[in-house]
């Protein structure tokens, strides 16, 4: 099981930019009303104030869905009060209203994006900071999910094949959010599995628990991971990181799931999400 982003409507275009994303009344709207969700949805750590605002956190199912009621009916009010509350200032031109909507994207300030040093699939110890130059794309994944980490792996291997010549100055990155299979051999596996070797610039990085601890933390990724044979629940979050080291904007990945359980998403959401990602990320590379 996985904890999801939102899922938003399309609304009609608005432009225009702002210095500061936490004034625009978009993402102070947003802000709010993750905050009232976060804290229903918490179970630990409730008396904790998040470093970031601009993440959906949930806990259990019922919770789960209790919450998703209730963004709906909010998500409704907001649109038929304000038809343009729903694109923030601050999205790219060629990321359309509806996209940023399905990606729950909104931008962030840009405070330095918290460091790391991890190991990935091929056994390379590496930082954040030596991917200094590159445009970064950063989601934490379950090597070990069958749910929504595949569909995101999905998005990831498309995206990089929509890249056009600024290909080589993005990277795309994952920090493992699973502790009972953290070794090198689950990334590199999960890595094979999915094509996810397929992009040159692909790390999937595990490492220590209390390093991957200090890095969801870092990021505000909450995990919950009972047991060994327990489902791994976790925030579903993409980070785009500038080239500089900044972060920029922030997305909601999602899923359906079938009467069984499976997930699944419709494969024109998935070739939306891979467009979104490729567009954003080449916007911030040029």
């Amino acid at each position: 099981m996985r904890i999801l982003g939102d899922r938003a409507q399309s609304e009609p275009a608005a432009t225009g930019a702002t210095a500061d994303p936490a004034a625009d009344p978009v993402v102070a709207a947003r802000l709010a009303a993750r905050r009232g969700r976060r804290g229903r949805a918490r179970s630990a750590g409730a008396g904790k104030t998040p470093r970031r605002a601009w993440i959906m956190l949930g806990a259990v199912t019922v919770l789960m869905l209790g919450v998703s009621v209730y963004a709906a009916a909010e998500l409704a009010s907001e649109q038929n009060a304000n038809p343009t509350l729903l694109r923030p200032t601050g999205i790219p031109g060629n990321i359309s209203t509806s996209l940023a909507n399905l990606m729950q994207l909104s931008p962030v300030p840009r405070d330095r994006a918290p460091g790391f040093t991890l190991t990935d699939q091929q056994g390379h110890t590496m930082s954040l900071a030596s991917l200094r130059g590159k445009v970064v794309v950063l989601e934490f994944m379950d090597p070990h999910c069958t749910d929504i980490c595949p569909i995101v792996s999905q998005e990831f291997v498309d995206a990089y094949h929509e890249l056009g010549a600024h290909a080589g100055k993005i990277a795309f990155v994952a920090i493992n959010v699973n502790q009972y299979h953290a070794s090198v051999a689950d990334m590199a596996a999960f890595s094979a599995q999915h094509q996810l070797n397929t992009i040159p610039a692909w790390h999937f990085f595990t490492g220590p628990l209390a390093a991957l601890k200090t890095a969801w933390r870092d990021y505000d990724i909450q995990v919950e991971a009972p047991n060994p044979n327990a489902d791994i629940i976790h925030t579903s979050a993409v980070y785009f990181i500038d080239a500089q080291g900044a972060e920029r904007f922030l997305a909601s990945p999602m899923a359906d799931h079938v009467a069984n359980g499976t997930a699944y998403l419709p494969p024109a959401q998935i070739a939306a999400w891979a467009g979104g990602i490729a567009r954003l990320a080449e916007d911030l590379a040029r």
